[in-house]
């Protein structure tokens, strides 16, 4: 299967959200990565419900929702209410995680689970066929704009290698950092979906950015 681009809104100009999401419905990417952030788990606040609905209103591509808050069980219901097509919540988050899983998939949603960059990939050895995506983080969550952490190749060919051993489906997401350099050794380690947030909306044409991400090819 080709991989996925997914840019981050978080990196776009919020005083012309709607252009950008609409620039966003024009070009290679796939999904539309919305980053929510409670000011809790993460140091940092981004948009909530209203706003979603917003992007969720302009956007032709499937909106992959990335919840960077405590407690998101109270929450997955308004989420799919309001457009998220795939719903990931971190494994730090979530006490019961398996029952937030289920949640998520009975709105119909797809479920993700986000690992920080110092979480191991083996505590999803359980749940990992209830998934559709582990989103491994290669910053740490809460800014844009960070440096790429190198630890997260290994990291994903690690999951990979767990994902194969159990006959899995589920995909697996590179959040933070990603660029032209990196992007195809995440590649090759087995990644499936690159966010790309700065990087593409700090580039003098970001369409043609997303273009050059989504044509990587690797051997």
């Amino acid at each position: 299967m080709p991989h996925l681009i997914s840019p981050s809104i978080l990196a776009a100009d919020f005083g012309q959200l709607a252009q950008d999401v609409q620039l966003l419905n024009r070009s290679a990417a796939d999904w539309i990565h919305v980053d929510v952030m409670d000011g809790r788990f993460v140091p940092n606040i981004s948009f909530g419900f209203s706003v979603i609905q917003a992007i969720q209103k302009h956007a032709s591509l499937p909106l992959d929702v990335h919840l960077m808050i405590e407690e998101p069980e109270k929450y997955i219901e308004q989420f799919r209410a309001v457009g998220a097509d795939t719903i990931t919540v971190h494994y730090e988050a979530c006490p019961h995680l398996h029952r937030t899983i289920q949640q998520i998939k009975a709105t119909g949603a797809k479920a993700g689970v986000a690992l920080n960059p110092h979480t191991p990939v083996v505590l999803l050895q359980d749940i990992l066929a209830d998934l559709d995506m582990v989103c491994l983080m290669s910053v740490n969550p809460g800014f844009g704009g960070q440096k790429f952490i190198e630890h997260t190749y290994q990291k994903t060919r690690a999951l990979k290698e767990m994902i194969t051993a159990v006959g899995s489906s589920c995909l697996i997401e590179i959040d933070g950092g990603v660029n032209q350099q990196n992007a195809p050794l995440l590649l090759q380690a087995g990644a499936d979906v690159l966010v790309a947030g700065s990087f593409v909306f700090s580039a003098a044409d970001p369409v043609q950015t997303i273009q050059a991400l989504k044509d990587i090819t690797v051997s």
